[in-house]
């Protein structure tokens, strides 16, 4: 009856049918057009509650990424973000465990000096016991300069993407002298060193950087070789690239300690009974990736540590400078 109505109303009057066709078509576009807008707008209104929630620190947001009437724009978008939301959570994690790294391993020093100071104050202590905590508070004075050293040495160079300064210089003899600065230290474990360095290596390089590398490579596998062990060094030169290699035969890694040796403050003796602050390995890693280098690890349990580094030579270094 309606649709006849309007048929008739149509033939009869063409304005009215004309006017009534026209505010049922707008009526049902306005609920189209809100429907499928709300559609489009809820992944931006949740996209927009998800920016201000990791903005306010929560890094575990995540945007959801179904539907089937999400453009593929915003489904990148969600992705992207999703990305850059873990991402963000893990360097938290990161800034968190340095902090509480560093807290621990400045605060350990200060308090054990503060307490063997007040055990000196006291007065009634023999001879013996005196110089015994005089060496500790001496032990932990240098713990303490080799942090603040560790520290100042990473941050100069942490977000550093190239380094100046570089010079040709003979690598050969710079190995040399760390293994002369080193000697007190290996000395004192009878470790019986292998040397093997190809004569008049230059490198194009920042020397004083790389020197980092070398002491503090070689400190370390002093610290983990047996008394009375092994330490093989060796200096290679090829076309392309030399090749530096430290091996100990002493306690050596589990995988576990291996995958993190290059994280902050790390440390693999969990009991802390061995000296360092875990930043070393760090210190390293930066430094030969400024070289644009490489760095191997090859460990195992009881077995020793074989650590390779490997600098590209620069297209204009030269084998031996003109004298």
């Amino acid at each position: 009856m309606r649709v006849g109505f309007l048929s008739e109303n149509f033939y009869e009057n063409p304005a009215v049918g004309i006017s009534i066709l026209l505010f049922i078509s707008t009526i049902i576009g306005l609920v189209i057009t809100r429907v499928a807008g709300k559609l489009m707008l809820n992944p931006i209104c949740e996209m927009l509650a998800s920016m201000k929630k990791l903005a306010g620190g929560d890094f575990n947001v995540r945007i959801g990424n179904s539907g089937l009437l999400r453009p593929k724009e915003l489904r990148d978008f969600s992705e992207e973000f999703n990305a850059m939301a873990k991402e963000l959570g893990s360097i938290e994690i990161l800034r968190s465990d340095f902090v509480n790294n560093f807290s621990h391993e400045f605060k350990t020093p200060i308090v054990s000096l503060r307490g063997f100071a007040k055990l000196l104050k006291k007065g009634n202590l023999s001879n013996d016991e005196r110089q015994e905590y005089l060496d500790i508070i001496i032990s932990e004075s240098d713990r303490l300069a080799a942090l603040a050293t560790n520290v100042l040495n990473l941050s100069k160079i942490e977000n550093r993407t190239s380094f100046s300064g570089h010079s040709l210089f003979n690598l050969s003899e710079q190995i040399r002298r760390t293994i002369l600065i080193t000697e007190l230290k290996w000395s004192e474990k009878r470790l019986e060193l292998e040397v093997d360095i190809e004569e008049d290596i230059y490198f194009l390089g920042n020397p004083e950087l790389l020197s980092q590398v070398w002491v503090n490579l070689l400190d370390n596998a002093v610290k983990f070789s047996y008394q009375s062990g092994k330490l093989r060094i060796r200096l290679l030169n090829y076309d392309d690239c030399v090749v530096f290699k430290v091996e100990d035969f002493g306690c050596g890694m589990d995988e576990e300690i291996k995958a993190h040796i290059f994280d902050k403050f790390y440390q693999g003796d969990r009991s802390r009974s061995t000296e360092g602050n875990g930043l070393g390995m760090t210190v390293v890693k930066k430094i030969v990736s400024l070289h644009k280098g490489e760095i191997l690890v090859e460990s195992r349990p009881s077995q020793g540590t074989i650590v390779t580094i490997t600098l590209p030579k620069q297209a204009n270094e030269k084998q031996k400078p003109l004298l």
